[in-house]
C-alpha cells in the first residue's frame, strides 16, 4: 500500500503531513509538509544543534557543570518549572539540586527526550539561536518557514499567551538534512545521540532489526511525530519526517507513521516510486 493510501485511510480524523526525500535535501514526496504543527519533542533536535553551535565556538564545553533546577524564565515574563509527572526521563530529577555535565544533559535530552533537561540545555543556548538554526536549515524547496521555536517545555504563561513551538514535516526534514551534512566531530556527535534514541515507536518500528536511524520524535495529547535519517546497509540514506495531529489513537497516529517509513523502506532501491 503507498503512503498515499495510508494517509487516504485517516482522511478526515486530522492534519497529516509527510516528507520524504534525500540527504541532499531533494524531496521524493511531500503531503502537506509545509503545514506546522505543534512541535512537542521535535524542537529538540535544533535545541541540541545550537549547543553544538556553541560550543564549536568555544562560549560552550561540553563537560560544563550545570546546576539542575526546575525554575525558569517564561517567554511571556514571569517564571515556570517543567511538570515532572509529564516528563518520561527520571534521572534527571534524581539530579536536582546537584550539577552535572552538559553533554550528559544532551543525551537525557535526545535518547530520553527528557523535558528537564531540554529546558537546562535551552538556558545555555537561547531561544533565539535555537530558533536561528531551525531558520537556517529550511530546505531550498521551502517557501518562507513555517517552523518556530519561541519557549521552552512546559512554559505554562507563553502558552497561555498564544506563544508555542511549531515544526512542519519540512522544517524537521531540513533539521535533519542539516545534521546528516554537518562535517566533523559536531556533527558526529549530533547523528550519535539521535541513532541513541530509546523512543522508537515509530519510525525504526517495522523496520528490519538493526537498521539504522536517527531520529527525533515527539508526542502530547493529539500529537504523534517522527522525523529521521533512515540509513539502509544496501541503499543510499533517505530522510522521511512524518507530523500528525489527529484525534486517532495514539498507537494508530505510531502505527501510520511506522506503515509510511516501511513504505519508504521497501522503495529504497528506487526512492522515486514512492507513491
Amino acid at each position: 500500500m503507498g503512503i498515499a493510501q495510508l494517509l487516504e485511510q485517516v482522511d478526515g480524523s486530522g492534519d497529516f503531513g509527510v516528507w520524504l526525500g534525500r540527504l541532499d535535501g531533494t524531496p521524493v514526496f511531500v503531503h502537506e509538509a509545509e503545514r506546522p504543527h505543534y512541535a512537542a519533542s521535535t524542537m529538540k533536535l535544533p535545541v541540541a544543534m545550537a549547543m553544538m553551535h556553541k560550543v564549536d565556538a568555544g562560549d560552550l564545553s561540553l563537560f560544563e557543570p550545570i546546576a539542575v533546577h526546575n525554575d525558569f524564565e517564561s517567554a511571556a515574563g514571569g517564571r515556570f518549572g517543567v511538570n515532572p509527572d509529564e516528563d518520561e526521563a527520571p534521572k534527571t530529577w534524581e539530579r536536582l539540586g546537584k550539577k552535572v555535565p552538559l553533554n550528559w544533559l544532551a543525551t537525557e535530552m535526545i535518547t530520553l527526550s527528557s523535558n528537564l533537561a531540554t529546558n537546562l540545555v535551552l538556558e545555555q543556548v537561547g531561544i533565539a539561536a535555537a530558533h536561528e538554526l531551525l531558520v537556517a536549515a529550511t530546505l531550498p524547496s521551502s517557501p518562507e518557514p513555517q517552523s518556530r521555536i519561541q519557549r521552552g517545555i512546559d512554559d505554562g504563561p507563553a502558552a497561555r499567551a498564544g506563544i508555542s513551538n511549531l515544526m512542519s514535516p519540512a522544517g524537521l526534514a531540513g533539521v535533519l538534512v542539516a545534521v546528516g551534512n554537518q562535517q566533523g566531530e559536531s556533527g558526529t556527535y549530533l547523528r550519535e545521540l539521535l541513532a541513541g534514541n530509546q523512543w522508537n515507536g515509530e519510525i525504526p518500528a517495522l523496520l528490519p532489526t538493526g537498521t539504522r536511524v536517527e531520529h527525533k520524535n515527539g508526542w502530547d495529547t493529539r500529537i504523534r511525530h517522527d522525523g529521521g535519517i533512515v540509513r539502509p546497509p544496501d541503499a543510499d540514506p533517505f530522510v522521511l519526517a512524518v507530523c500528525t495531529t489527529s484525534d486517532l489513537p495514539d498507537t494508530d497516529a505510531q502505527q501510520l507513521i511506522a506503515s509510511i517509513a516501511l513504505e519508504a523502506w521497501n522503495h529504497r532501491h528506487d526512492l522515486e516510486a514512492v507513491r
